[in-house]
């Protein structure tokens, strides 16, 4: 059985089919993710073609089908994502968002909210707000979907909402430094690092005007944030392997200290 009607979508994913066709894998609002066939879009003046490149978001008129894969016929309303398309370092934050949410949602799985996060979350990166921020942002939502969210609100012991925190693997979550001995092989990470994971697994995008973090706080909530995907996740994306790579081209792209002189 099918039905024809309107979802909201963003695109995670598109790869060719065969020799005119397209396998579209969209995040819906409506019906979580799904892929959906795309016929005859190699021909340039397919008015579907704006519509299912990456870093779009659109309404997109589907029939949608109860098993297997559902049918593209029409779009309105599209929206590309045009600074992220355009600009190499936005679009490697962005490709890493998409593909973590990519392997974080199971299909078909339906979260209105989430898909409202992703959709602000993009947008935001393609205003110019930090991408690398955004993405720390999502990384520590995503650990929800993986179904390993340690417990960030508090110390795990007392129950204590305020103040300086490590990360506890034992008790898979925070420690105050009152029970900091509960656990002796702790992160023993940043203070500021902790504080930041903790906000953003709670702040909301649209509360984000402007995001201000220094690079040396940067580096620690990496640290952190690597180390909770490889010990709780374990999967290690190309894209964000590309970013590592990408950030020592920046390195190397900045004047030497004293080349302002």
């Amino acid at each position: 059985m099918s039905q024809l009607e309107e979802v909201q979508g963003i695109v995670l994913s598109v790869r060719k089919h065969r020799e005119r066709d397209y396998l579209l894998k969209l995040f819906t609002r409506e019906y979580g993710k799904r892929m959906f066939f795309v016929r005859g879009t190699k021909n340039p003046n397919n008015k579907l073609r704006p519509a299912i490149q990456p870093f779009t978001q659109a309404t997109y008129i589907a029939d949608i089908r109860d098993t297997g894969l559902s049918f593209l016929r029409d779009s309105k309303h599209v929206s590309p994502f045009a600074s992220i398309q355009q600009d190499i370092f936005k679009n490697a934050y962005a490709t890493y968002i998409l593909q973590l949410a990519d392997a974080a949602l199971e299909d078909r799985q339906v979260d209105p909210g989430l898909y409202e996060q992703l959709n602000r979350g993009l947008e935001a990166v393609d205003e110019g707000l930090d991408a690398e921020v955004i993405m720390n942002i999502f990384e520590v939502r995503f650990l929800r979907y993986f179904g390993v969210m340690p417990e960030l609100r508090g110390c795990v012991i007392c129950g204590l909402t305020e103040g300086a925190f490590d990360y506890s693997s034992l008790h898979h979550g925070l420690l105050c430094p009152k029970h900091f001995h509960e656990d002796e092989r702790r992160y023993h990470a940043s203070p500021k690092a902790i504080h930041f994971i903790r906000l953003f697994s709670v702040i909301s995008f649209d509360k984000i005007n402007s995001i201000s973090v220094k690079d040396e706080t940067k580096k620690e909530i990496r640290a952190v944030i690597d180390q909770l995907y490889d010990e709780l996740v374990g999967i290690r994306l190309k894209s964000r392997k590309f970013i590592d790579s990408m950030k020592e081209w920046e390195n190397l792209m900045k004047p030497p200290a004293d080349a302002a002189d």
